[in-house]
């Protein structure tokens, strides 16, 4: 019997379109990661330069250029009649600038009677000397005829000169600080009685018209009372209305308005709501301009709607089956929510509230309709007392046509940065510290 051998006939190659899909979808797959990470890069770019601007800018702000000075408080000066005793007004008005120029011509040995040397001479310290020796005289007046050696603060011009944020090598016309000024400031500084030293006054003056001398004092005493009001105030409302809306109120055209509306509030600008508060709390209520109560009042309406969206997603991520059981060992709706529900939420609502108050703390727009640009110069007791806040002191400092606010203006960046970071890491925190996975 003979073996037939079939040879079968190989087809031609062709690729199969399922292949040709499958390149395509792998090539449409690698190109979206590529687009992702340029994204993320072009992102932390921006980020990176902008956090460069501030800090590169900013960190020359915490340091203040001072000099140390012998001064005489002499009471020729002081007390030249020797009338304290009857009119104590006579230590405020003395003129405490005269003392620290004698002690500073003396020092670096100028004749008192050269008027152009001794103006520039004076230009050398801030005149914040004036509130600094007034305090001292004031608080102990028997220091009056004794010689006390005290740090003063600079003037600006010195201070940004020290810190080589002027070009000394310019033409001297060119320039706020004089050649002999350079050479006073090099020669206090070889003497070592003129240097650089942590800024406490940026955390403690309020506002002034000299950079030297301004701070943030008032408008972080300011930020803390709006903070307070907007967590006493939005925290217990902000749940509440949550708890009713996701535990208590039954699915009606009402409640589905109330939602829609929460969900819109969120959205809105924030201006909006400091045209509410300019209309509501200080034309309708007569609630004082500038006030820390005002503003917190404006940042908590603005605030709520982040607070009941962030708890009622807490709320509704605790499983049925926790409901159910607490029902089913004989507990009351309210003991359900507030004993089983609530405790285990507690973590997404922890973390809704603090970026909500970093988001407050913010705020520039509603705060400016309010009135809190004010020129604030003593920290407010109350939060009924004029005030400001800190990203409002930053959009004032600003707008100073000065260049030694630059430094401020960056330097207030960088705290205010540094509270946002700490809000948004506690929150984190806190999170991770009590969440629980079903």
């Amino acid at each position: 019997m003979t073996d037939i051998t079939l040879n079968p006939v190989s087809a031609p190659a062709r690729p199969a379109r399922r292949d040709i899909g499958l390149k395509r979808r792998y090539a449409a797959e690698r190109r979206f990661r590529i687009y992702g990470i340029a994204a993320i890069a072009v992102g932390l770019f921006f980020l990176v330069a902008l956090m460069f601007s501030v800090f590169s800018n900013g960190y020359t702000a915490f340091w203040q250029t001072e000099v140390n000075l012998a001064i005489n408080l002499d009471p020729a000066v002081i007390d030249p009649e020797n009338a304290r005793a009857t009119n104590p007004n006579v230590l405020l008005t003395a003129n405490y600038p005269v003392l620290a120029r004698n002690a500073l011509a003396e020092k670096l040995g100028v004749n008192a009677s050269d008027k152009p040397a001794t103006r520039e001479l004076g230009k050398l310290f801030s005149d914040g000397v004036r509130g600094q020796l007034r305090e001292l005289v004031v608080r102990n007046p028997a220091l009056i005829g004794t010689t006390q050696n005290i740090w003063v603060l600079t003037g600006a011009d010195i201070d940004s000169a020290f810190k080589g944020q002027i070009d000394l090598g310019v033409d001297e016309a060119r320039r706020k600080v004089s050649d002999r000024q350079v050479g006073w400031m090099n020669a206090l500084r070889d003497e070592g009685i003129m240097a650089q030293r942590f800024n406490s006054g940026l955390f403690t003056y309020g506002a002034s018209s000299r950079p030297e001398t301004s701070g943030l004092g008032v408008a972080l005493i300011g930020s803390l009372y709006m903070m307070l009001i907007v967590l006493g105030l939005s925290l217990p409302i902000g749940v509440a209305a949550s708890i009713y809306l996701e535990e208590y109120a039954k699915k009606s055209r009402l409640t589905d308005i109330i939602e829609v509306n929460i969900n819109n509030l969120a959205a809105v600008p924030s201006i909006v709501f400091g045209l509410l508060g300019l209309a509501v709390f200080i034309n309708f209520f007569h609630l004082p301009r500038s006030a820390s109560l005002v503003g917190g009042l404006v940042l908590t309406l603005m605030t709520l709607p982040t607070i009941i969206i962030a708890t009622r997603a807490a709320l509704r991520a605790v499983p049925p089956s926790i409901r159910s059981a607490a029902l089913g060992i004989g507990a009351s709706k309210t003991q359900m929510v507030f004993h089983h529900v609530l405790p285990l939420a507690a973590p997404g609502i922890l973390t809704g509230t603090i970026i909500g108050l970093a988001h407050a703390l913010g705020e520039t727009a509603p705060l400016l309709l309010i009135g809190m640009v004010a020129f604030v110069a003593n920290s407010p007791v109350t939060p009924l007392d004029p005030s400001t806040a800190l990203p409002v002191q930053i959009y004032m400092w600003a707008n100073e046509a000065e260049r030694a606010f630059v430094e401020r203006t960056s330097g207030a960046i960088i705290v205010l940065l540094l509270f946002l970071a700490v809000m948004n890491i506690t929150a984190i925190i806190l999170r991770r510290r009590f969440e629980r996975r079903w």
